[in-house]
């Protein structure tokens, strides 16, 4: 394979004009705008192409991940590192078929927005460097971040047309990782500021980089915000990828796909660098298709960052090789409780997730744990969750935008937006390029004061509570961890601005995030089974810093079951909300004002 080729696709630069969004709900560029952008981010490719021509017939059949006779789907890091030390492979091979990917696939999937210009010079560099001698972690591993994390060289724009073209340098995390010797090929696709612009939304869709599409059933949702980085992961469009959640964005586009991510502690990344919704809550993570590599990213970002304080408190508690945990007799003798009450519905979707949570069980006893079910955690004081998200908003996105953000926007010759009410207003100037979804949060947090004393109390009276209840709980029954279903199966992605995920109909929604996400404790995703050949996940949640153990016990359950298979990208399997139960009456369709508050709730569980 050649490392000549250039970062096209199709053998063109990637134009947003020529492949214009308009069944994604936006418009094709004006010729000055493109002229503009184009001179603004010539380091950078966007890869936003439309893939609704391909939804018509299949896709290419399940096509080949092999390079030099490797099967990269089934090989982990550590297996490539050896491949490449003992010269069986080249990171410039690697990267070379990644790239092919991209091109190859992207059109279908709209899951990465910009490639990297240094791509192949970055890989002929870490071959060289394994020539003489080095052998970190990451060495000459491709691998793409979101495009909400800070990457030199690279735009990042959150998915937004307000931030299109700027391109500060590398989040603390984007160092780490090159340091561990990763090579960031590209960035992926998202929700639109993380999912926290819009009431309703459809998950992975943004103004730059259209709507993600799920690469098992094209025409579902891959779930969000990290939507894009767990295509690019199921996909083989780079070997792992790196998400950020706030409430759910990690965990659940990890579940749809097929995916492992890890949603840290609060605090073991550093999210400076990082376009936030709350520092209170959010955290980068890995997202890769084993268990074993998300350990070596997750090992490779951690560290204290001077402009991030939370992370101070890893001290004593984080490692750089999590590795060492991978143990496949973790869970013998542990006690793990089993979470239902309220992540599902039982008498709506029970009949389909209920025998799969059963497998589970059936598959931590195998191992020689011990299973209490039912052991509900009370998620209560979670009420004021969105309440407190909408006002850290306001403040910390304009912090952002002061520290990372300078000079002059391309699309509107004017300076970037600096405050949210900048935002709003951008999106109001260019609904050809940011419609048609709405600003509804992006207004409510706006009508916040942002962090005052009002705001300080909303998150007192959340976050503390809810790890009270997961530490008194995991005590009470002396719990090692606790499971419950990540996701339901993916849904059928509806553009409709008035209806969004899910038609509006969260009453099928399966999610356990909140309790880590609020808490800033630890959980990790592992493949749990399928409905009709969607994927759904196992989520196991623990205590802060409670990786170490989280990670062993996820991957003895990993090698227990190998339950993953590739996608097969199949175009459609019909319309139906939940396979294997029934669609909601035409009659029974929320009305957009009923749907709200259903709608603010549901999001702020997918951010």
């Amino acid at each position: 394979m050649s490392e000549e080729r250039s970062n096209r696709v199709d053998g063109q630069p990637c134009d947003p004009r020529v492949h214009p969004t308009q069944l994604r709900g936006g418009h094709a560029m004006s010729r000055r705008l493109r002229r503009s952008l184009v001179l603004t981010t010539l380091l950078a490719f966007l890869v936003a192409i439309s893939g609704a021509a391909a939804l018509t017939g299949r896709a290419a059949d399940a096509p080949s991940t092999t390079v030099d006779g490797i099967d990269v789907d089934a090989t982990t890091i550590p297996e490539l590192q050896a491949f490449m030390n003992s010269r069986q492979l080249k990171s410039v091979d690697l990267t070379n078929f990644y790239l092919g990917r991209i091109r190859q696939l992207n059109p279908i999937l709209n899951a990465v927005i910009t490639v990297s210009p240094t791509a192949l010079a970055d890989a002929r560099a870490a071959d060289r460097a394994r020539r003489n001698g080095d052998h970190r972690p990451l060495l000459g591993i491709p691998i793409i971040v979101k495009d909400n994390i800070d990457t030199t060289g690279m735009p990042t724009t959150a998915g937004s047309w307000a931030l299109a073209g700027s391109t500060p340098g590398d989040a603390f995390i984007a160092q780490k990782l090159k340091a561990a010797g990763a090579i960031i090929i590209g960035k992926a696709n998202l929700s639109e500021w993380a999912n926290f612009r819009s009431g309703p939304s459809s998950s992975g869709w943004s103004g730059i980089g259209g709507q993600t599409n799920m690469p098992y059933v094209l025409d579902r949702n891959p779930c969000g915000s990290s939507s894009g980085s767990g295509v690019v992961a199921a996909a083989d469009l780079a070997v792992a990828a790196v998400g950020t959640e706030t409430d759910g964005s990690i965990v659940c586009p990890s579940g749809a796909n097929g995916d492992v991510g890890i949603k840290p502690t609060l605090g073991l990344w550093s999210r400076a660098g990082v376009v936030p919704i709350s520092a209170n809550q959010d955290t980068a993570g890995p997202i890769a298709r084993n268990v074993t590599d998300a350990a070596v990213l997750l090992g490779a970002a951690t560290g204290v960052d001077p402009n991030d304080a939370a992370t101070a408190d890893q001290a004593g508690h984080a490692f750089t090789n999590y590795t060492q945990f991978l143990n496949d007799q973790a869970l013998q003798g542990k006690r793990i409780g089993v979470w239902r009450a309220g992540t599902y519905d039982p008498t709506l979707v029970g009949s389909v997730v209920e025998p799969i949570l059963d497998n589970v069980k059936a598959a931590l006893t195998a191992e020689g744990a011990t299973v209490i079910d039912p052991t509900d955690i009370d998620l209560s004081a979670t009420a004021n969750e969105f309440g407190a998200l909408l006002c850290e908003f306001k403040t910390d996105i304009a912090t952002y935008l002061h520290t990372y953000v300078h000079g002059t926007n391309p699309v509107s010759g004017n300076a970037y937006p600096q405050t949210l009410a900048d935002l709003i207003a951008f999106d109001q100037a260019y609904p050809q390029l940011e419609g048609p979804w709405n600003d509804l949060v992006f207004e409510l947090a706006e009508q916040t004061n942002g962090r005052d004393n009002d705001c300080a109390h909303l998150r007192k009276t959340t976050t503390p509570p809810v790890q009270r209840a997961i530490d008194q709980l995991m005590a009470k029954n002396n719990l090692d961890a606790i499971v419950a279903l990540t996701n339901g199966p993916a849904w059928p992605t509806n553009d409709d601005p008035n209806l969004g995920d899910l038609n509006g109909h969260f009453e099928y929604f399966v999610g356990s995030s909140t309790a880590a996400a609020v808490s800033g404790y630890a959980d990790i995703t592992v493949p749990a089974g399928y409905d009709e050949g969607l994927p759904l996940g196992v989520t196991f949640i623990g205590g802060r810093w409670a990786e170490p153990k989280l990670i062993g016990l996820a991957y003895d359950y990993e090698q227990a079951t190998h339950i993953r298979v590739p996608p097969q990208f199949i175009p459609t399997i019909g319309d139906a909300l939940f396979p294997g139960v029934p669609n909601p009456p035409a009659l029974l369709r929320l009305r957009p004002q009923q749907a709200t508050q259903g709608q603010r709730d549901f999001g702020a569980r997918m951010r």
